[in-house]
């Protein structure tokens, strides 16, 4: 099946992942384990928000979305003092323009539902960086989802 996985802790940005186990083998000997990195809570650190879902060339954010956002809307109420850019990115698919145009607009999705959750707009910005800040290769399909993501940035503390 496949899987979204959530976890936080106080002081430490929270982290979300979603994956699948279908081709893997767990047993009660050999268990499926993964490791969580978590990130204290600075200026500068940012985390990929791995379950925010869009339609492929849409900005619409897709109903199974909105845990992931609802967990940023938590986080942000429980740090009422850091402010955030959410950014989002594409893979090198389309043109260079219309991948701006995409990138931002989906930012602008997140950032809209924040504020529509009771998230004061002084403390958010957002901005779309397109294909310019790959994170994988774009010669794969997975190398291409991997930079098709939307990230929240602490901007201050």
């Amino acid at each position: 099946k496949n899987y979204a996985l959530n976890v936080s802790k106080k002081g430490y940005l929270f982290y979300s992942d979603n994956f699948s186990l279908k081709d893997v083998k767990a047993t009660y000997d050999h268990p499926f384990l993964k490791d969580i990195p978590l990130q204290s809570i600075d200026t500068g650190a940012s985390i990929v928000l791995n379950n925010i879902f869009f339609e492929t060339n849409k900005y619409d954010l897709k109903p199974e979305s909105q845990v992931e956002l609802n967990k940023l809307v938590m986080f942000m109420k429980n740090n009422p003092t850091i402010k955030i850019q959410i950014s989002g990115h594409t893979d090198n698919q389309g043109t260079p323009q219309s991948n701006i145009i995409l990138s931002e607009n989906r930012a602008k999705s997140v950032y809209n539902y924040l504020i529509t959750h009771a998230v004061s707009i002084d403390r958010l910005t957002y901005k779309g960086y397109g294909q310019t800040m790959p994170v994988a290769t774009n010669d794969t399909p997975e190398g291409r989802a991997r930079n098709r993501r939307t990230e929240m940035k602490i901007t201050e503390k």
